[in-house]
């Protein structure tokens, strides 16, 4: 009787411990592999002798314009769908993307994932009124969100490469930026850098990164490599490489800001046209 007892109990046991749980339900009507299984385009090895024009360019993408919301949204990831800023900060905090101090825009200076949230996240004083009318100063700590970032600047070379006859560009590097504000006016202090990232080392992250579509949707397989290297973003140039090393900024405001941007522009665009005869 007692061995029959254990072993009734002993088979329930594995019973109860042998049933598998079924996956969830597929959200879509297909499975999506395309992405994950995306490699990058190698870049064409350049040799320096067939360099014979060049030209660097920053430019600033404002994620706000129709053509770029899909950099910005969505502001929380959905089902492996993440915005530019969520893919970069996930990259940085699994350590394959490697972060850069904006002391400089030459990838000189490695910073951790902490050290970019502490600076990001540093307390902040602020006043609170009690409900008797008076107030008090406490310090508490702003948390830091992918969506606080409206901006980024994008660094690039624009090439004409004489052994292969193509006018190409290059992005170098990616930097986010953030607005900052006056803490009692309110008032538009301008974009702060926040760090700089170096961009053909996050061409495998970006590449298995989904970005929507506004065309196809998501049977457009589109990934954030794939419409960095298109160009599929509007911008404005803020500085080219000059003798003086300014920004555009520091000798033209307004329009005429506006107006020296177009025509930076129109250099790069008139430099290729005149290479062809037709």
């Amino acid at each position: 009787m007692i061995v029959l007892i254990a072993t009734c109990f002993t088979g329930l046991r594995l019973t109860t411990f042998g049933q598998v749980l079924e996956a969830p339900p597929r959200d879509g009507i297909f499975d999506k592999s395309a992405i994950v299984e995306l490699q990058p385009i190698p870049y064409v090895h350049l040799r320096e002798g067939d360099i014979v024009w060049t030209k660097r360019i920053w430019r600033t993408v404002d994620m706000r314009e129709k053509l770029n919301l899909p950099y910005y949204y969505p502001e929380q990831p959905q089902a492996g769908w993440k915005s530019l800023v969520q893919v970069m900060l996930d990259g940085l905090r699994e350590g394959t993307i490697t972060a850069y101090s904006t002391t400089n825009d030459e990838f000189l200076y490695p910073i951790t994932y902490r050290e970019m949230m502490d600076k990001l996240q540093q307390p902040q004083t602020v006043n609170i009124k009690r409900p008797d009318g008076s107030d008090f100063d406490t310090t508490i700590t702003k948390p830091f969100y992918a969506s606080d970032v409206k901006k980024f600047m994008i660094k690039e070379d624009w090439f004409f490469d004489k052994q292969r006859s193509v006018f190409e560009v290059r992005i170098l590097g990616i930097c986010p930026l953030m607005a900052s504000y006056d803490d009692l006016t309110g008032e538009y202090r301008g974009d702060i850098k926040l760090f700089w990232i170096y961009f053909p080392e996050c061409r495998n992250v970006f590449a298995h990164n989904e970005i929507f579509n506004m065309k196809n949707g998501s049977a457009g397989r589109l990934s954030y490599d794939d419409a960095f290297t298109k160009r599929i973003f509007a911008s404005y140039i803020t500085k080219f490489e000059n003798v003086y090393d300014r920004q555009i900024t520091q000798y033209a405001t307004g329009v005429d800001a506006l107006l020296e941007s177009e025509r930076a522009k129109n250099q790069i665009f008139e430099f290729e046209e005149g290479l062809w005869e037709y």
